[in-house]
């Protein structure tokens, strides 16, 4: 008997089930890496052009985050202090790290900015207002973990879309009162989402979950 169809399209169902199998091994790899700290920056740490310690200063010191971070209520970007804020203290304070103010020093006689490495970074079509989450009651630690206890600064959350309409979301379980927001190790007077809730009602919280919220 004739053979109807060519001897190729043997191998269309061999070719269809490689097809699959790659498929589907693209998709878990894909969606591993998406939620892995590769892709998040989970613990992201760069190494700093000076070796501050948030653990010290922001911990044992007990210094306020806006000593350094001055505009975070006032601006969209949370400002990186100038060398003017280190030598507030430093033009005389040695601490027990002599070198490392040292380099402070050189930099401010010479007139010089010190270049900090950023190390929270969001993409550039994702839009993200700093007072504005602060001026309603998002603490601090909230976003960058307990800053308080870290010798080096670290990305301890993944900044990613589902994490942030999380919180967006369901703003009752992470708002805290204002004069509360640069508070590490915040526990709330009464239980969290009742006080959350009167919160969202007092000061009309009302997060975007809609794309242009945050995208431009």
């Amino acid at each position: 008997m004739a053979q109807i169809f060519p001897k190729w399209a043997d191998e269309v169902p061999r070719q269809i089930l490689l097809g699959l199998i790659i498929f589907a091994t693209a998709t878990v790899a894909g969606v591993w890496y998406f939620f892995s700290p590769e892709y998040t920056d989970v613990g992201y740490a760069p190494e700093q052009p000076i070796a501050y310690s948030h653990k010290i200063h922001a911990g044992k010191l007990d210094i306020d985050c806006q000593y350094c971070h001055t505009n975070v209520f006032k601006s969209k970007h949370a400002n990186v202090p100038p060398t003017q804020t280190c030598m507030n203290c430093h033009n005389q304070v040695d601490s027990n790290n002599p070198e490392e103010v040292q380099k402070i020093r050189d930099k401010w006689n010479s007139d010089e900015s010190i270049e900090w490495v950023r190390v929270h970074n969001l993409p550039d079509y994702a839009y993200f207002n700093h007072a504005a989450h602060v001026n309603v009651g998002v603490g601090c630690e909230s976003c960058h973990g307990r800053v308080d206890r870290m010798e080096v600064v670290q990305q301890k959350e993944p900044l990613s879309m589902s994490w942030c309409l999380d919180c967006h979301r369901n703003p009752e379980k992470s708002v805290r009162p204002v004069e509360e927001v640069t508070t590490m190790g915040y526990e709330p007077k009464k239980e969290q989402i009742k006080m959350g809730r009167e919160l969202v009602a007092k000061n009309n919280i009302n997060p975007p979950t809609y794309c242009q919220g945050c995208h431009y």
